[in-house]
């Protein structure tokens, strides 16, 4: 789950560009606190998201082993959720990467199978769009305080506006579509049968291919990650800045 630093945005998301400038001015620990809340709700709620779907589509996998759980400790890996972000904070790289344990899903006992996976798969993303919303919420409050109680409404607004932003990456970065990731799991569902299993015949490079992307920028100086993502992050944060009113 990459987080890439945007060069220039419209005038509607100056605030995100603010809130990375205020993250770069934090301490370690700091940044840890603003950011650690949004983070692994982002991911939980993304991975419960795809259990809940599958469990109404007619697969009870996740639910039987548990995952249908808000409990961040079920869904954390600990190389992925909680080593290599903080170092990535620490360092403060630019952006994150990392991964959760992913819920369970057979997709053989889902009712409709070929049209059922777009459904699971499109649950994350989706969760993702409305954990956006509720952060904005959480930094419009922030924003009424002001000035009134600065020591809570500034951690509001910060942590907010981070988690708008995690959940705007989070969201279109999993839209690709290039399985394993959602997107590419859409995409073979949608696809007539004969390009579908051509498509997920890349599942195995998938990771691969993604890393190759995410280093291209500093080995042959194309950000093709960047080109994709940046559009997509943007037309979801506008459009919950709209819908929360932080324009």
């Amino acid at each position: 789950m990459p987080v890439c630093r945007p060069a220039e945005a419209p005038d509607i998301l100056r605030a995100m560009q603010q809130l990375l400038k205020d993250l770069n001015s934090l301490s370690p620990t700091a940044l840890i606190a603003v950011a650690i809340l949004p983070a692994l709700f982002a991911i939980t709620v993304h991975e419960v998201a795809h259990g809940w779907m599958a469990s109404k589509l007619g697969d009870q996998t996740a639910k039987r082993l548990g995952r249908l759980t808000l409990n961040p400790f079920k869904h954390i890996d600990p190389v992925g959720t909680v080593m290599l972000p903080a170092i990535l904070i620490l360092l403060k790289a630019g952006f994150l990467f990392g991964w959760a344990k992913p819920v369970p899903v057979t997709f053989e006992n889902l009712r409709h199978p070929k049209r059922d996976m777009v459904l699971v798969a499109a649950a994350g993303p989706g969760a993702n769009f409305f954990m956006a919303i509720f952060w904005g919420v959480i930094a419009k409050i922030g924003m009424v305080l002001g000035d009134q109680v600065p020591w809570i409404a500034v951690p509001l607004q910060l942590t907010g506006l981070f988690g708008i932003f995690f959940n705007s990456v989070l969201m279109a970065f999993n839209l690709i579509p290039l399985p394993p990731l959602d997107g590419g799991r859409v995409a073979v569902g949608l696809l007539p049968d004969r390009l579908g299993e051509k498509l997920a015949q890349l599942e195995p490079y998938g990771f691969f291919i993604i890393m190759g992307l995410m280093l291209a920028p500093g080995l042959i100086g194309v950000d093709v990650l960047g080109a994709v993502l940046f559009p997509m992050v943007s037309a979801v944060m506008e459009l919950t800045i709209f819908f929360v009113g932080l324009g």
